[in-house]
């Protein structure tokens, strides 16, 4: 099973093994910072990474927009890893963003690493999406409603016998803070004062990322 069903304020999204969010009514698939090319932001400050993370991310999206076929796509900000990054983009992969752009409806969110999004992207850039109850934005603030990113959330949890750490979504039940989705991004684990601030009750849930499906497990679960 490659995604499992998630509510937040009454709304039921499908939650992708990829880290992505789909809302089926709405057609709408969600992924968040995807740090396009910081293998190449690192690099100029002399930190060498392999130079793939953007080809990789952009094929993961790609493959998880062929699995849902979304009518919209909105990425929660830190799309790119910093404010030139999107110059940095090789033809062949802003070929490849324009096909997945290609018809369907596309907004970029403003995050703390890209604030000032260019137009010639495709698509619209926005501060934050209100659909119906539900709100897209980059960093949470806790609110009920509220889709968000900027955290990457991970969650460290003992199976067969050892541990293991993986990507997760943050959810109560009324707000979710999204995996990232970009190939080099990092995190941070869901046991973090931060995470308190933003989900006031003890429901908070830790929607694992595994090999082919997703573990749901207690926050207070996790290490």
């Amino acid at each position: 099973m490659r995604a499992s069903k998630v509510t937040i304020a009454d709304v039921t999204f499908v939650a992708d093994v990829s880290g992505a969010l789909f809302w089926q009514e709405q057609r709408l698939l969600v992924v968040s910072d995807l740090h396009l090319e910081k293998g190449s932001s690192y690099a100029r400050r002399g930190v060498l990474l392999p130079p793939y993370d953007t080809v990789a991310t952009l094929s993961r999206l790609a493959a998880v927009i062929a699995r849902h076929d979304p009518r919209m796509v909105i990425a929660l900000g830190d799309s790119f890893h910093d404010r030139d990054a999107h110059q940095r983009l090789s033809a062949s992969d802003r070929d490849a963003l324009s096909a997945l752009q290609a018809r369907r409806d596309w907004i970029w969110i403003s995050g703390n690493h890209d604030p000032a999004l260019p137009s010639n992207l495709g698509g619209t850039v926005a501060n934050e999406v209100a659909i119906g109850a539900i709100i897209f934005r980059h960093e949470p603030t806790g609110a009920a409603g509220e889709i968000a990113g900027h955290l990457h959330p991970k969650a460290r949890v003992a199976t067969r016998g050892r541990s293991m750490e993986r990507r997760c979504f943050a959810c109560d039940g009324e707000r979710a803070v999204m995996p990232a989705f970009g190939a080099y991004t990092g995190g941070l684990s869901i046991r973090d004062p931060a995470f308190a601030k933003i989900f006031p009750t003890p429901a908070l849930m830790a929607h694992v990322l595994g090999n082919n499906r997703l573990h749901t497990i207690a926050a207070s679960r996790c290490y």
